[in-house]
């Protein structure tokens, strides 16, 4: 009796473990999205100092600490992805916008969800490529709604239209953006919607859970006046 109840025991173990592999696999969530700006920023910052144009109307450069996050719903829960070999430019002109260039590029193979397997699978040719296609592509297109006055710490909106371009496929996005200066160091956040389709690729489906077409793109970008 007792060898059947350890063998029962044996079994449940085994079984439950190969649930919850699956269920990781497909839908375990490892990665919290780190926010780009300070809780403390708002739009009505208590500072009234106002940040000099000489200042902002410069070359500034993607820092080592920012990330990209892609986010892909399942029926259990959000499954982030960090993407953190992050690098590109803005040349920012608040005087005048349409002058303003940038672009950023994230390693495909720096894509990690806390998962291996789950990474490997995500990185490989029926999904991302990353072997073929290593980087992924931002060029902007233009800025709407960007405020001339910026102040010190205080959070300011816009959006971000671009070409982003994934594997070998193109498309214009735009990001719903915020930015905060303060002491010489620009926080970004900004956030967009893909799908699958976009890029030629299928949502990943299991039998026990479906995932969405959509994907959510965050920013969480820390920028420096670029040096020579």
């Amino acid at each position: 009796m007792k060898k059947k109840l350890v063998g029962f025991a044996v079994g449940a173990v085994i079984i439950l473990g190969g649930a919850y592999y699956a269920y990781d696999y497909y839908a375990g969530n490892h990665v919290t999205i780190k926010e780009a700006i300070p809780v403390t920023a708002t739009s009505n910052a208590a500072s009234t100092k106002t940040v000099d144009v000489g200042v902002l109307n410069k070359e500034w450069s993607i820092q080592p600490d920012s990330k990209v996050y892609f986010s892909i719903t399942t029926s259990k829960e959000k499954v982030n992805f960090e993407g953190g070999a992050v690098k590109g430019n803005w040349t920012l002109n608040v005087t005048d916008p349409a002058k303003m260039n940038a672009e950023a590029f994230v390693s495909i193979d720096n894509l990690q969800s806390g998962n291996s397997q789950r990474d490997g699978h995500v990185k490989g040719e029926d999904f991302l490529n990353a072997q073929a296609f290593p980087e992924a592509k931002f060029k902007l297109k233009s800025i709407d709604q960007f405020p001339k006055k910026w102040k010190e710490g205080e959070k300011i909106s816009f959006n971000m239209t671009g070409t982003l371009t994934v594997k070998d496929k193109s498309k214009d996005v735009t990001f719903k953006t915020d930015a905060v200066y303060n002491q010489g160091v620009i926080n970004l956040g900004g956030s967009t919607v893909i799908t699958f389709d976009d890029y030629g690729m299928k949502n990943p489906h299991a039998v026990v859970l479906e995932t969405e077409n959509n994907i959510i793109i965050t920013l969480s970008l820390l920028l420096g006046q670029k040096t020579t």
